[in-house]
């Protein structure tokens, strides 16, 4: 079992990078919110903490072919449980067209322990595959169990290996804006036979981490690494404040670092002027933020207070949400034209990284739909933005669908013949970008 410290409270810093200096008249104000978090970690071992977890696996009938899947769930399911520190809250799910409690089976959580992690491996010897797929039918059962006890930090792990074929579109997603905010989801596709689109939506709704398992004997590895995330999460529900002055308009407020994520349309009231944009759980961490407002014009010598961004957590004793630490974005009018036209290093770099995640997924569907023309301008596109910025790991993944010719240039050929986990893996990882170097 994993050995986990006893933590502090975590301390959070806010720094704004960005070039405040605009020309007469300008009205468009870009900043990168770097948000960091330190000595959090874990919260104290020995009685049962604030943590909840459940575990949802998928054991519709595919799972059985081949068997390595199924077999793969149960031992990499044993390896999260192996992961709990003692004192977790903590539930096993089977999910098929319905969803079944494994373990503890009672409604609520087990604690875990030596006992209740060793009964937790004995209920998943009985996991078998049959029955179809309704995924947020999984997802409420975790909900519930979830809302049994009394936690701060509350998590779910979810896999599946094919589509979510028995409940309609419109049913999951009334299940995750249920969900939204109540808990925190990384979600896992084994295989080939799942779709990537319903697994990055699953965990984008519910602020976690989407990735392909192709093998199913790296799920046991990827399953231990999810939870160890997990157990290292010391706040939750902690949100991106954003106030703005009269006359200032929000354009967009996206996570950029470690993956792109647009947070504009979650957006909650938060008084006067103010709104609440979510980020989920944190443990010892860095992320990256952009946000871009309009200013009213003014005149050259002029400056403003465009935005204060401040870092919001819910108060432990239920009083109002307190203020981790904020940070501020400023517009400053000058007439000189080399101080208003230059470019924030940090701000032109996570601009070309969205780009190269929007390329990555327009290229893609373009080739699914047959348009070579677009599929090839779209992932060419894609590759020199991926060259530009240092983005090596979507370089390999790039490279796998398309022959580069010209990196620099974006010349590409896309391959003739392309491996479905390949392709598969790079849509999953479209999101992911690479720190600007500071």
């Amino acid at each position: 079992m994993a050995n986990f410290s006893k933590s502090t409270v975590p301390q959070f810093s806010v720094d704004v990078y960005q070039n405040e200096f605009l020309p007469e008249g300008g009205r468009d104000v870009s900043a990168i919110v770097t948000v960091t978090s330190t000595g959090g970690g874990t919260v104290g071992a020995g009685a049962p903490g604030p943590a909840g977890v459940v575990i949802m696996v998928d054991c519709s009938g595919s799972m059985d072919y081949p068997a390595a899947k199924m077999r793969g769930a149960r031992e990499a399911t044993a390896a999260a449980v192996d992961t709990l520190r003692d004192g977790t809250s903590f539930a096993v799910v089977a999910g098929t067209h319905v969803a079944k409690e494994v373990y503890p089976g009672n409604g609520g959580l087990a604690v875990a322990d030596a006992r209740t992690r060793a009964e937790a491996k004995e209920a998943l010897r009985r996991l078998s595959a049959n029955g179809g797929t309704a995924i947020g039918t999984w997802l409420r059962l975790a909900d519930r169990l979830l809302s049994s006890a009394d936690l701060t930090i509350r998590h779910g792990i979810l896999l599946t290996d094919g589509r979510n074929e028995h409940e309609s579109p419109e049913e999951l997603r009334a299940a995750l804006d249920a969900c939204a905010g109540r808990f925190t989801c990384d979600a896992r596709g084994v295989g080939t036979d799942w779709e990537v689109k319903e697994v990055t939506g699953i965990a984008s709704a519910l602020l976690g981490t989407a990735d392909i398992v192709a093998d199913p004997a790296g799920l046991a590895a990827d399953f231990t690494a999810m939870m160890e995330q997990a157990m290292g999460k010391g706040v939750a529900d902690v949100a991106l404040r954003l106030w703005t002055p009269v006359g200032v308009e929000i354009a967009f407020v996206k996570q950029v670092a470690p993956t792109v994520e647009d947070l504009t349309g979650r957006r909650t009231e938060a008084g006067p002027r103010a709104g609440d944009y979510p980020t989920g759980s944190w443990g010892d961490e860095s992320r990256d933020y952009h946000v871009s407002v309009r200013v009213p014009r003014a005149a050259v010598g002029q400056e403003m207070l465009a935005a204060r961004v401040s870092l919001i957590a819910p108060d432990p004793a239920g009083g109002d949400a307190r203020p981790l630490s904020q940070g501020l974005v400023r517009a400053v009018w000058t007439d000189d034209l080399a101080m208003s036209t230059s470019i924030n290093p940090q701000v032109a770099h996570y601009t070309g990284q969205a780009e190269l995640a929007d390329a990555i997924q327009a290229g893609l569907d373009a080739r699914k739909s047959g348009d070579q023309d677009g599929a090839t301008a779209k992932l060419g596109r894609a590759v020199q933005l991926a060259a530009a910025s240092g983005n090596a790991d979507t370089a390999k993944l790039l490279s796998k669908v398309v022959d580069v010719v010209d990196a620099v240039a974006g010349t590409v050929r896309l391959k003739a013949k392309v491996a479905e986990a390949d392709e598969m893996t790079l849509e999953t990882r479209s999101t992911k970008t690479v720190r600007v170097k500071r």
